[in-house]
C-alpha cells in the first residue's frame, strides 16, 4: 500500500507534519554540525550550492555526496554515502537534494550507515521513508531548507522583511566580506 503524499496544491515549505515543528528544527540545527549533502552541485547557481555555502559560513562541516564532481566548495566529493563512511566521516545529517523517487534508497542507506537525521529539502516529501527512518530512530524533517530554517532562527530572514513567526529581541548578525 502506497502512503499518500501531500496534495500538489500545497506550496513547498508550507506543509505540516506531526512532530515537525520549530523546536525540533532548532534543536537539530544546534545539535548536529556535520551535513552530508546528497546531490550537492558544483554549479554556484544551484540552490544546493547556495545552501551549502551559507551553512559552511556558519560553521557547519559540509560533505558533498555527488558522483558528478571530485570536489565542491573546496571539499572532496564522495559518490555515495557509503564512500563517506568508508572515508571515516561520521554521518549526522543527511540533507537530500535529489528527486523524490530517489529518497527511499537514500534513506535506507542513511539508516544502514548510522545517520542521526534525514532532512528533505523544499518540495521533497516521502511519508513512507519518513516512517521507515523514524522507526529506525532517526529524526526527520521534510519539505524544509536548512539554510532558510537556520536564517529563520538567526535573524537572516526577518532582516529581509520575511515574517518568520519567531520572536526575538536579538539583532541579526550581518557579516560583510571584503
Amino acid at each position: 500500500m502506497q502512503t499518500p503524499q501531500p496534495s500538489a496544491t500545497v506550496r513547498p515549505g508550507t506543509a505540516q507534519f506531526p512532530g515537525q515543528n520549530h523546536a525540533q528544527i532548532l534543536r537539530i540545527l544546534q545539535t548536529y554540525k556535520r551535513i552530508a549533502m546528497v546531490g550537492l552541485s558544483g554549479n554556484s547557481n544551484r540552490p544546493s550550492y547556495f545552501a551549502a555555502t551559507y551553512l559552511k559560513d556558519y560553521g557547519y562541516e559540509i560533505t558533498p555526496v555527488t558522483p558528478q564532481y571530485a570536489e565542491v566548495l573546496g571539499r572532496k566529493a564522495y559518490p555515495t554515502l557509503q564512500a563517506v563512511v568508508d572515508a571515516g566521516i561520521p554521518l549526522e545529517v543527511v540533507d537530500i537534494f535529489r528527486k523524490p523517487q530517489e529518497v527511499p534508497q537514500i534513506v535506507a542507506d542513511a539508516i544502514r550507515l548510522g545517520a542521526k537525521v534525514i532532512w528533505m529539502q523544499l518540495g521533497i516529501v516521502d511519508l513512507a521513508a519518513r516512517v521507515q527512518a523514524q522507526a529506525a530512530g532517526l529524526e526527520v524533517v521534510m519539505d524544509r531548507c536548512m539554510k532558510i530554517e537556520h536564517a529563520r532562527f538567526h535573524g537572516g530572514l526577518n532582516f529581509a522583511g520575511i515574517r518568520t513567526n519567531v520572536l526575538s529581541s536579538r539583532k541579526p548578525r550581518i557579516t560583510l566580506k571584503p
